[in-house]
Order: C-alpha cells, then sequence, then structure tokens
C-alpha cells in the first residue's frame, strides 16, 4: 500500500524575486488533494515589447483541479496576488484572504467584470480554516503592506510554516505587531518545515522600523520650505500613514496623485485603518494652495512612464506642477533592474534645481523583509526541522541555505521552480520529481506561452523592423505597377532610392515564376520574403520581419 505524501512544489518565486505561486498536496498518489498559496506576477523589462505582466504557468494544476481545495493568499502585493483574475479563471475555485487583501481581490475582479463574491472567503486575523486534509491558521506578520499572513498548515504528516513576506517590526505603525508568542507555541508544538522569504538574506542587521523612517522623514520635511512632493510604493500603507502625519506635523495640507494611491487609501479606510488622518485634498484643488503648504503624495517611485511622478517630471500632469526649489523625495527601495530609469529621472530633476532625496542620501525607506537577524528570531521561535528557502534569486537561496546550516538546522532543500519535494514520509525532505513549469505573458488582455509567435514577431519587429509587400496581378499573370511597399523600424537614408532597388529585385524574381499559376503562389511568397530580407541586409544591416502579399484582380 502507498503511504500517504505531503508534497511542496513551487511553479513561481523560487530563482527569481517576484511571480510567488507555491503548491502543497496531501494524500496518496492517487488520491492527493491540492491548495494553492499566493498567485503572483513579475514585471516584464524591454526584453519583451508590448507585455507588461508575466505570471507562472498554471497547466500542472489545472490539470488537477478537480482535486484543488482553493487558493490562499498571505498578502495583497502584486507578486503575490497579481495573477489571481488570470489564474482564477482557469480554475473556478474558492479563493481566502484576510479583509484587506479581500477588498483588493474584489476590486481586481470587478475591473473584469467577474462577481466573486461566492467564491471569495474573507478569514479573519490570526483565523483558521479546514481545507481537505489541511488546517491552515494565519498567522499575524509585519511587512510593507497591511495584513502580511504566516499560514501554519498541519496534515496529517506534520506541521509546515509557509512564511509568506516577512519582517520583524517592533513599531510597525498600522496594523498589528508580528505574532512572536503564537510562533514560539507552534515551534514547541514541532514544525518539520518552514518555506521562508529569502529577500534580505545578504543584508546584515535589522531591516528597520517604520517609526525610524517616520521620525526621519518628519525631521526633513520640517526643514524643507517650499512644495514637497513624495513617492512611495502605494501598497505600504505604514509609509502613507507617515506622509499624512508629517503633513500635519508642518503643516501642510495633502493630496494623493495616482490611481493606485487612490485605491489603496480607500481599501485602507474601509478596513478600518487611517481613521484619524487629515483628509486629503483633491489634486484639482491643492493648485490654489501655495508650494509651502502642500505634500502631494504620488505614485511612480521606480520611474514607471505612466507613473504619476514621471509625469510631473515631464510636465504633462493635469494638476501638479513643480518647479525650481521644490524637493521630491523618493520614500522606496530601487528595485534591482530600475537604476538606469532612476538615475535618468533624478539627473533630470536636479538639473531643473528641484532637490532629490532618496535612500542613497538619506534613511527615508526601510525593507519589508527580513535581515540576517530577522531571520535568526524567526529561527529561534519556529525551530523548524527543515528548511525550504523560497522567494530569491539562486544567489539568495543558496546564501539561505547556508545561513540555515549556520542556525543548526540539519535538514535543507535548494529548490527551483518546478520541483516537487517530498517532505513527508521519508528520513528527511527531497526533491524527488519535477512539474511542468513555465511562464505565461499578458498581451494586451490575452495569455500568450512566452516562446509564443505574437511575443516572437514583436521582438524581431522591435530589432530589426518590419516590412509589408503587396503585388498586384493581372488575370493573365502580369505584375500590375510597382510592388506598394510599406517599411517602418529600418534605418533607411534615401527611402525613394531604397525602393527603387527593391522593386527592382522583386520583378527579377518574379520572372522566374509562372504567375498564371495558383499553386506556385506559396513558392513565389518564399522566394520574394528571402530576396526582401537579403537586399535589406545589404543596404541596412538589419533582416526585418517581412509580410509578403499576392492581390489577384
Amino acid at each position: 500500500m502507498k503511504k500517504e505524501e505531503l508534497l511542496f512544489c513551487p511553479l513561481g518565486g523560487s530563482g527569481e524575486i517576484g511571480m510567488n505561486m507555491n503548491l502543497y498536496a496531501y494524500g496518496k498518489p492517487s488520491e492527493q488533494k491540492w491548495i494553492i498559496i499566493d498567485t503572483g506576477v513579475t514585471f516584464a523589462d524591454d526584453t519583451v515589447p508590448g507585455v507588461d505582466v508575466i505570471y507562472p504557468d498554471p497547466g500542472f494544476i489545472v490539470d488537477r483541479k478537480d482535486d484543488l481545495c482553493g487558493i490562499v493568499i498571505t498578502h495583497a502585493h502584486e507578486d503575490h496576488v497579481g495573477a489571481i483574475t488570470h489564474l482564477w479563471q482557469k480554475l473556478n475555485c474558492k479563493i481566502y484572504a484576510t479583509p484587506f487583501t479581500a477588498v483588493l481581490i474584489k476590486e481586481k475582479f470587478r475591473e473584469k467584470n467577474i462577481d466573486i463574491t461566492n467564491f471569495l472567503q474573507i478569514v479573519e486575523l490570526n483565523g483558521q480554516l479546514n481545507l481537505g486534509p489541511f488546517k491552515i491558521e494565519y498567522i499575524t506578520l509585519t511587512h510593507s503592506i497591511l495584513e502580511p499572513n504566516g499560514l501554519r498548515i498541519e496534515t496529517p504528516a506534520g506541521v509546515i510554516l509557509h512564511t509568506g513576506d516577512w519582517k520583524v517590526d517592533p513599531n510597525p505603525l498600522i496594523g498589528g505587531k508580528i505574532n512572536s508568542d503564537r510562533l514560539k507555541e507552534i515551534g514547541d508544538e514541532g514544525v518539520l518545515a518552514m518555506i521562508c522569504d529569502s529577500t534580505n538574506v545578504f543584508s546584515i542587521g535589522r531591516s528597520g522600523s517604520e517609526l525610524d523612517v517616520r521620525k526621519n522623514i518628519l525631521n526633513l520635511m520640517s526643514n524643507l520650505k517650499k512644495r514637497i512632493i513624495v513617492t512611495s510604493f502605494a501598497s505600504n500603507v505604514a509609509r502613507m500613514e507617515t506622509m499624512f502625519f508629517c503633513a500635519e506635523k508642518t503643516g501642510r495640507h495633502i493630496s494623493l496623485v495616482g490611481r493606485s494611491m487612490h485605491r489603496i487609501y480607500k481599501a485602507a479606510r474601509q478596513c478600518g485603518y487611517l481613521k484619524n488622518v487629515i483628509e486629503p485634498i483633491d489634486p484639482r484643488d491643492a493648485k490654489n494652495i501655495s508650494r509651502e503648504k502642500i505634500v502631494y503624495l504620488c505614485t511612480g517611485s521606480q520611474g514607471e512612464p505612466m507613473g504619476a511622478m514621471m509625469r510631473i517630471s515631464n510636465y504633462v500632469h493635469p494638476d501638479v506642477y513643480i518647479e525650481k526649489g521644490d524637493a521630491v523625495i523618493f520614500s522606496s527601495k530601487i528595485i534591482p533592474g530600475n537604476e538606469k530609469k532612476l538615475s535618468k529621472l533624478h539627473n533630470q530633476l536636479v538639473k531643473e534645481g528641484i532637490e532629490v532625496i532618496s535612500e542613497e542620501t538619506e534613511f527615508v525607506h526601510v525593507s519589508g523583509h527580513p535581515n540576517r537577524e530577522d531571520l535568526k528570531d524567526m529561527y529561534n521561535w519556529v525551530k523548524p526541522r527543515c528548511i525550504i528557502p523560497v522567494h530569491g534569486e539562486h544567489r539568495h537561496m543558496i546564501e539561505h541555505v547556508k545561513f540555515a546550516k549556520e542556525m543548526q538546522i540539519k535538514n535543507t532543500v535548494l529548490v527551483e521552480n518546478g520541483d516537487i519535494v517530498k517532505i513527508a514520509p521519508g528520513d528527511k525532505p527531497q526533491v524527488y520529481d519535477k512539474a511542468p513549469h513555465g511562464r505565461l505573458y499578458v498581451d494586451g488582455s490575452v495569455s500568450v506561452d512566452e516562446d509564443g509567435q505574437s511575443i516572437k514577431d514583436r521582438r524581431n519587429i522591435s530589432n530589426n523592423g518590419f516590412m509589408d509587400v503587396t503585388i498586384i496581378i493581372s488575370s493573365n499573370g502580369n505584375i500590375i505597377k510597382d510592388p506598394l511597399l510599406t517599411i517602418r523600424g529600418l534605418p533607411i537614408y534615401d527611402l525613394e532610392e531604397f525602393k527603387f532597388g527593391l522593386q527592382e529585385k522583386i520583378f527579377e524574381s518574379s520572372k522566374t515564376f509562372s504567375l498564371t499559376s495558383k499553386k506556385q503562389e506559396s513558392n513565389l511568397i518564399d522566394a520574394i520574403k528571402v530576396i526582401c530580407r537579403r537586399y535589406c541586409r545589404e543596404k541596412t544591416g538589419k533582416k526585418p520581419l517581412t509580410n509578403i502579399n499576392l492581390v489577384r484582380i
């Protein structure tokens, strides 16, 4: 008889930061029940033109959706919940989240015109739920967003602690403190394995407190005399409250700028947070307030092209104007990959005589992830038998394994996306199989494979340009007039000369085919495509994506 197994399988977020999606299974191989923990996205870079969002390929769990007990969300950051609307339509299962996260999930589905009410179940803070063989307890942690939760997952084979994203913040300002007492109890009860955040494993000391950031920002703002613009992650409600607090203390009004900032503010208010702050004023009304009496809190801290901060700096925002002597505070981390565009933005502002304050020059931000001393606290509380690092690039996870061994954890498992880890039964957890995995790109409103033709074509066009050739053929097989050429993205100095030479090449190639026969059309199209690309390569060094049209009249 085959024994019941307890399995763990990351489909995203292991070997990368972002796109977190983790699976757990329990039961005999033919009768296993599954749960999904988080459904996150990552954001595309310039190598994927036209695509903004990428999420894990859920094919492996879609094939098992009849045995899926539900999706459990730890918190509302996009790298943990951003793919929920895309995945849910393939699964049609229950979703479980705490109140603040649930409000934002509802909003995501509302934008897709989907009523999720009957499938979304709200779990109270530190609450519990039973999903098949899984008894799940939410554990309040601290992070850079409201209501971050670790998950104690109890099965007949033993207990797992899935930390989600967290840090140890003794003064989180808004929301509860980390539930260290319960974590200690969980450790005393016994934990088979801890699946743990690895993001800041290279950072010594502690990640810091929001209270300390508030004190320093208040000091900074007290010494600034003109207009202040603060840009931060909209999801960081504690930082948002800090800006309200500092505005009030310095005798300023505050105005929220950017759709995400308004959305998070409304969600926080709806859940009972931000009740004792001053009322924000509309950016249109803020234009009538003197420079030294206003603070703008806006989106775009990473230099996003359509973010409020970029539009303000380019003087195209309809409501917010910036001028010499003003100050911009970037109260956020510079996410790897955004250094160049943020450096360009900072330089642009400084050139205009605007003071730029960032984490590089002042203490205006703390991370939401655990530094090494925070990790030591968690290890000492939970005392797991095994550590499985996730939420990090390979270098983070390898370092986390080393750290775990320093903390006297005997069993560690280094995983990457698709690895299936058998946590129990057995002497120790280990990778024993591989699940199909990959990425899906949201291309417009459609999800496509990472090697999909639309992605390949757009990359080709981006790198090499585009050419469209239309040849009109009469009923007796003669080419009428010159071929019609549409050329985009090619470095051509004399377009008329280029077109004339290409048309000559097309005529020469066409003479070798009998145009009265439709059977030869595909061969002619292939031949002209080769001729066009070769000619372009000779003249420009580029081989554009080429489309050939034959039109008979």
